[in-house]
């Protein structure tokens, strides 16, 4: 009997090894334009005080007054995710105008996430706690009356202003808008301090402006984090408050401690991101 030839054998191994060949360079070539851990896009965190972390203490030296906090959210996040780059300019008293002349040059097409709280201290928020710590019920409910009239009224076209303008700095972005907790427990622990019938107004209030603020996000394609559930038995005057009564540095009063930006922004912020 003849013996079979090896050709067959020789040629069936040489066409495996060219499909396996080309396998591992498409493998290759996939890995290549998918490499695993990829970084995040570039992420630009904006807005006032409550983004910035004033209250959470861990201030990073070189922000100056703006006070910006590695407690804070976006220092939180930047940290777990790594993007590709960090632009954190939030700051401490921050309004709409100051958003629009000093925090959107670090925007550009490859900033790929921004978050911004902002609206809080155009409403004037910062005066009428004031107003209503040192001046009673009568003088608080007044001044949380013109806070709200402020809401209702030109608030919107100044969101809408910054809302846009961020949009045209960062076209390609996904943007994440954050309100604003409520800050008292009503009833709750507290046995000083402003009446409830002033908690409640000054709460009132901020459930006007989160709404004011969540409207204008939606006009704009914009996310929207509703962070008051997530704050819900950490206000003031509860047993577990995350945010700071009258506080020295009074600064620091009336703003989320290190808990609140951990506990009551980021998780909203980490699931709005993507």
């Amino acid at each position: 009997m003849r013996r079979p030839s090896a050709r067959p054998l020789r040629r069936t191994t040489r066409t495996l090894a060219t499909l396996l060949a080309a396998v591992g360079l498409t493998v290759a070539a996939v890995a290549a334009a998918s490499p695993v851990g990829a970084a995040e896009p570039g992420y630009a965190a904006l807005g006032d005080s409550y983004s910035s972390g004033v209250g959470a203490g861990s201030y990073i030296s070189s922000s100056g007054d703006c006070d910006r906090s590695t407690k804070s959210y976006p220092y939180l996040w930047q940290a777990a995710h790594q993007p590709s780059s960090f632009t954190f300019v939030a700051c401490s008293g921050a309004t709409t105008a100051d958003v629009l002349s000093g925090q959107l040059s670090g925007l550009n097409s490859s900033t790929g996430l921004v978050s911004i709280s902002i609206g809080g201290n155009d409403a004037g928020f910062a005066s009428s706690m004031e107003t209503c710590v040192l001046d009673g019920t009568s003088s608080c409910l007044s001044a949380v009356s013109t806070a709200e009239a402020f809401i209702n009224g030109p608030l919107a076209a100044k969101l809408d202003a910054t809302y846009a303008a961020i949009r045209a700095h960062a076209p390609n972005a996904h943007v994440v808008v954050l309100d604003y907790p409520h800050l008292y427990q009503v009833p709750g622990s507290c046995l000083f301090g402003i009446s409830d019938t002033s908690r409640t107004a000054i709460n009132g209030a901020a459930d006007q402006l989160d709404t004011v603020i969540a409207k204008r996000a939606a006009n704009a394609g914009f996310s929207f984090v509703d962070v008051r559930g997530a704050f819900t038995g950490h206000e003031i005057c509860s047993s577990d408050s995350w945010l700071h009564s009258t506080t020295l540095p009074i600064d620091e009063s009336y703003h989320p401690t290190a808990a609140g930006q951990s506990g009551g922004f980021l998780p909203g912020f980490t699931a709005a991101a993507g």
